[in-house]
């Protein structure tokens, strides 16, 4: 049993096992701290649905796999019968007091019909179903799904009756109100459509999308019903895809309250529980327990795998829920109401717990950050069973960390020895005359504050709070100067950034310290208009001083880190140098020098510019330079037979004009020598 206390209510967890890290006592020990309710209060895999008969004697939880019933009584504390199914269950309900008369909706959109002894009729709904209503005035079953139409089955009848058209495009999930048995379906674009059985007609339609978006919520996409649950006549409260539960008046279209979940998932699961006026919302992360009227959170309920559905137990403060675990979980909270009658013996219990509060202590475990496992180098061991995550660091086996402790540190016994033996000897000293003296650790701040000590007690000034006087003196800060984990590194970056401000602090502090003494009671002079005081002054001047200092500090940090990282590489550089080398030389191949291997493993690793200028230079390559480069290619298209036939006819085309063409060549000739006459 697990015990917990979430804004000051109890939850205690019946169903949870061991404690994490398992705690190893006595095999007697064991069975008197177990309790166990209901014996086999699992399923094989995964758990879907629960539900409570209204006498609150029979507990029937749908699960798989394979799919399957089964029905626990209470009066017995075990299990009753288990009855094997054809295909998951979607959700169920039972229409009895007892467990007499059941009707599973599966996934395959078959409706099936238990009686007391089994297996008593089956039909089919002409869309996939995701949620079902009874009205038990007319004996009708109101299916809604992946279609438009409400389903209506009349199991006086034994027939379907005509359909009721809606103007959504799915329906994810329907209510009937026990008082007046106004039927409410949810719908895929966020709406909600009230429908009168009686008249068979739509008589309100309600925008839930438009009113879970207040101010400070992030939704991403439309938020669509996922859950609905009437409270007595007048209530409703409707759970979004989005993780918002809104609490509606019937006679009000805008919602009362609005609360978010956070988590951004389907709310698949609502209770109200009238006698403390509380709403129980359930997304598959958490279920949260918030007031109707104010919407403060009364509890909430985390458990460590995902919620599939949620019972709560009437009359009572035990909660039931189906989860993605074979285990199914049980919680009370007293706080919520008594524990039912089969279990009375849990408000006993839980008195006495009350009464003597045991804390948790793991005996054979120990405490480990992550920065502990990197100093000890057991960081590969994240995710192993050796290691059990738990809050921010993880839990391992005490013999385990002494052993590696000692393998990583093997002096660290006798250096604890003679720190204990050290200290033995200062408390002895402590009874002797004491001499003021600068403590081993933080000598520095120590004498700083002895400093600012020594000028208020010279300079009189009153001291406003009690404790003030020293730091040196409080115990609250005595191991600050005595632990050596507490020394402050003057050369770490936070230290040489910090130090200008909380210099010029002090400065400040004696300058006005100063400045009171002089005053001696006096009353400040007047200041003149418009003139800034000699104070404000100083405190600008002040200010742009260690601005300028931070800068300065900032600077040296940088080519600090700078010179740090080239001095790093210079002696990565020069241990690559200093490195053996080893080569493989291939079959084939005639070893003549290391000088030659190393040769080509660089020609390797060269462009192919570089290796095309030396060969060059060598001689050992002649290639003929072109404008393309130097590698040619010459090729030739194979051309089709209409190709051909053109390029023929354009030959002879071209041969034929070159017959009878006349020669003009001697026109020019002759020409030329007229001229030459002339002249």
């Amino acid at each position: 049993m697990q015990v917990s206390s979430i804004n000051n209510v109890k939850i205690y967890n019946l169903s949870h096992g061991k404690s994490l890290p398992e705690v190893r006592h006595s095999w007697i020990a064991n069975v008197q701290r177990r309790i166990e309710l209901i014996q086999d209060f699992d399923m094989p895999t995964v758990c879907t649905a629960i539900k409570v008969s209204r006498d609150g004697q029979y507990i029937l939880a749908a699960g798989t796999y394979k799919p399957r019933i089964r029905c626990y009584d209470t009066c017995q504390l075990s299990l009753k019968f288990e009855r094997c199914l054809d295909s998951d269950v979607v959700t169920f309900d039972i229409l009895s007091d007892d467990y007499s008369k059941l009707v599973f909706l599966h996934i395959d959109r078959y409706v099936e019909f238990h009686s007391q002894h089994g297996h008593y009729y089956k039909t089919r709904i002409p869309k996939f179903g995701r949620d079902f209503s009874y009205h038990y005035p007319s004996c009708d079953l109101y299916f809604v799904g992946a279609s438009s139409e409400i389903y209506r089955l009349n199991l006086e009848q034994g027939r379907f009756l005509n359909s009721l058209q809606t103007d959504a495009t799915q329906i994810n999930a329907c209510d009937i109100n026990p008082v007046h048995h106004l039927f409410a379906a949810g719908t895929l674009e966020g709406r909600v459509e009230c429908w009168d059985p009686r008249m068979r007609t739509r008589v309100a339609l309600l925008d839930c999308a438009l009113s879970s978006v207040t101010e400070g919520t992030e939704v991403e996409g439309l938020p669509s019903v996922s859950a609905l649950r009437f409270n007595s006549s007048l209530g409703m409260a409707v759970g979004t895809t989005t993780g918002q539960v809104l609490l509606y008046d019937l006679r009000s279209s805008h919602p009362l309250l609005v609360k978010d979940h956070y988590y951004g998932l389907p709310i698949h699961s609502l209770h109200f529980h009238e006698q403390l006026d509380l709403v129980l919302s359930a997304d598959s992360k958490i279920i949260k327990i918030c007031k109707t009227k104010q919407g403060k959170i009364f509890s909430s309920i985390e458990p460590p795998t995902n919620i599939n559905d949620v019972c709560v137990c009437p009359g009572s403060g035990m909660i039931f829920t189906a989860n993605e675990d074979p285990k199914m979980s049980t919680f009370y909270i007293p706080a919520l109401g008594p524990a039912p009658r089969w279990c009375s013996f849990l408000d006993n219990l839980t008195e006495e717990l009350e009464e003597n509060p045991e804390s948790t202590v793991y005996d054979d475990y120990k405490f480990v950050t992550r920065k502990d496992l990197e100093t000890l180098g057991l960081t590969h061991l994240i995710g192993s069973p050796l290691l059990r995550a738990y809050m921010h660091g993880f839990f391992m086996d005490i013999r385990l960390y002494h052993k590696v402790k000692t393998m990583a540190n093997p002096f660290a016994y006798e250096e604890y020895r003679k720190e204990k033996i050290r200290q033995k000897i200062e408390e002895s000293r402590v009874q002797r005359v004491q001499l003021k003296k600068l403590p081993k650790v933080n000598k520095e701040l120590a004498i700083k504050l002895m400093e600012e000590v020594e000028d208020e007690d010279a300079l009189s000034v009153k001291k406003t709070k009690k404790g003030t006087t020293s730091i040196l003196r409080d115990d609250r800060f005595k191991v600050m100067f005595e632990n050596p984990d507490y020394q402050v590194d003057e050369q770490s970056e936070e230290f040489r950034l910090l130090n200008p401000i909380v210099s010029k602090v002090g400065q400040k502090r004696r300058k006005q310290l100063q400045r009171l003494a002089e005053q001696d009671g006096d009353d400040e002079e007047e200041e003149v208009e418009g003139r800034a005081s000699s104070e404000e002054e100083e405190s600008s001047d002040d200010d742009k001083s260690w601005v300028e200092e931070v800068r300065v500090q900032r600077r040296l940090l940088w080519a600090e880190n700078n010179a740090r990282r080239f001095k790093e590489r210079k002696q990565e550089d020069r241990d690559a140098r200093l490195r053996p080398r080893f080569y493989q030389i291939k079959d084939g191949e005639e070893f003549r020098s290391f000088g030659d291997v190393a040769r080509k493993q660089k020609m390797q690793k060269a462009s192919l510019e570089q290796r095309v200028k030396r060969e060059e230079s060598l001689g050992m390559l002649d290639l003929a330079d072109t404008a393309v480069g130097s590698k040619q290619l010459t090729f030739t298209l194979k051309k089709t037979e209409k190709q051909r036939h053109q390029q023929q006819a354009e030959r002879d085309h071209h041969e034929e004009r070159r017959k009878i063409r006349r020669a003009a060549g001697h026109l020019y000739t002759r020409e030329k020598v007229n001229r030459r006459k002339l002249f």
